[in-house]
């Protein structure tokens, strides 16, 4: 694949690597952004659990080649502040972090950074001739947001309507022990998850699966998802 790069001004460093980044694998990318709960609550054996979880996702998904290479990985985590852990990189670079809990549950300024992170990095795609799936985030929380504005918590509800109603996003959400599963459906499109116990590895090998088979696909074609195992509605 050929770019012109030759214009007057050349391309800051970070287009620069996205231009070879693409070049070396034009491939189409399936986004997904783990969206995940890291407050003072999940400490313990919920976030040693994450962390195994985090593993398994990986591993499960550098075994399939065509996933590897089409599924990007971002994380994101929120408690009193929203970090990104982890920057879109296709499933064959990603490297599982050890995760922390402590702090609030700042869930809705954590909606709004992964959709912004989304728009940006379509806009990435766009630019370097590169398709994309519909992008997914997969929130798991074990609470309900704490130490935010309501309105920053309605903002993010509406924006994620509007994006899933126009096919931009799909977003799910799986709530953990206590999680408040009435509070996760009034922000969420989807009808919440409860993680069975703390089921988090048979959760991401189900995640993994499912961006295969997103992977293997056409792009915007329906795709059956496999069963849930591991949570109830």
């Amino acid at each position: 694949m050929a770019f012109n790069i030759t214009q007057e001004v050349m391309p800051d460093t970070l287009q620069l690597d996205e231009v070879v980044e693409f070049a070396e694998n034009p491939e189409p990318r399936c986004p997904c952004v783990l969206l995940l709960d890291t407050s003072g609550s999940m400490h313990g054996e919920a976030i040693e659990a994450l962390n195994q979880g985090l593993l398994s996702f990986k591993d499960e998904l550098v075994n399939n080649s065509l996933a590897s290479r089409r599924v990007e990985v971002a994380i994101i985590t929120f408690d009193s502040t929203v970090n990104v852990v982890q920057d879109f990189v296709t499933a064959d670079q990603f490297q599982p972090p050890i995760l922390t809990a402590q702090g609030l549950t700042n869930m809705g300024s954590g909606i709004h950074k992964a959709l912004d992170m989304i728009q940006e990095r379509k806009a990435q795609y766009r630019a370097n001739g590169v398709a994309y799936y519909r992008p997914w985030i997969f929130m798991i929380t074990d609470g309900e947001p704490q130490g935010e504005l309501d309105q920053v918590v309605e903002q993010a509800a509406q924006r994620l309507q509007t994006d899933e109603a126009n096919k931009r996003v799909a977003f799910f959400s799986v709530g953990v022990e206590n999680a408040n599963m009435t509070r996760l459906s009034q922000i969420a499109v989807r009808t919440p998850l409860k993680l069975k116990g703390l089921n988090f590895i048979e959760m991401f090998v189900w995640l993994s699966a499912s961006m295969s088979a997103v992977s293997h696909s056409q792009i915007d074609e329906q795709v059956a998802l496999p069963p849930i195992g591991w949570g109830t509605v």
